[in-house]
């Protein structure tokens, strides 16, 4: 089972500020343990959104949305991807995760499960991704 520990944005990080190396040395305590334990797939933090774009789709036709996007609580700063065998393992690994906003503040992560192809069932598309190594275990 996969799971996204999802970092959500702040003023602070859509601002582009760097976050204290206290709060930096607690994640890579972190993701030490994680990679020790074997569950750690990847983990990176996200530039601002300024830096981003959205595609916006009408049909077929797509159009470019250039960032910054105005509502920090639905942006994320960064996340963790990590590989475990039972939800309950999951939480105990998020419970672990540093507050991401620093211990003196308010701060919120999000988890969420990714799909494996085997939650498809059987197909000639689903065998597509499987052969460029896609969807998970």
């Amino acid at each position: 089972m996969r799971f996204m520990i999802i970092v959500k944005a702040t003023k602070d990080s859509e601002a582009g500020a760097m976050p204290e190396e206290a709060l930096l040395a607690e994640m890579a305590t972190y993701h030490e343990e994680l990679a020790k334990a074997g569950v750690l797939l990847d983990g990176s933090g996200l530039q601002p959104s300024s830096k981003g774009w959205r595609i916006r789709y009408s049909g077929e036709k797509r159009t470019v949305i250039d960032g910054p996007f105005a509502e920090s609580k639905e942006l994320i700063a960064g996340y963790t991807l990590i590989q475990v065998k039972t939800r309950a393992e999951a939480i105990e690994w998020s419970k672990r995760f540093p507050n991401p906003a620093g211990n003196r503040r308010d701060g919120e992560i999000e988890v969420r499960q990714l799909f494996e192809l085997e939650d498809f069932g059987t197909s000639e598309t689903l065998e597509r991704f499987r052969e460029m190594g896609m969807g998970g275990t």
